[in-house]
């Protein structure tokens, strides 16, 4: 005797596992952007750190800047790279 057994999926079923799929794909997502926000707020702060101390790095090219115009971009960078940092950190999306 053949003793297969055969199963409906009920829509309760079908549900359950288009829901693991999606926090699956939302758990996926949130990592990558944390990811992401870690990357280049890490990047844009080691950007103003060259521009706030690249005279004393002895970087002619940044040195020869205008000490204001370059300060201001160092604390632009600084703001937005902390922000980043934060939204990695916070992770909220």
């Amino acid at each position: 005797m053949n003793n297969k057994k055969f199963y409906i999926a009920s829509s309760q079923m079908v549900s359950k596992v288009e829901n693991q799929y999606e926090n699956r794909r939302r758990k996926n997502y949130v990592v990558m952007r944390m990811v992401y926000d870690f990357t280049f707020g890490g990047l844009i702060l080691a950007m103003s750190v060259i521009f706030f101390f690249g005279d004393r790095f002895g970087l002619t090219m940044i040195a020869g800047l205008d000490n204001g115009l370059r300060y201001a971009f160092a604390g632009l960078c600084l703001l937005y790279g902390s922000f980043r940092v934060y939204r990695g950190i916070k992770h909220d999306y």
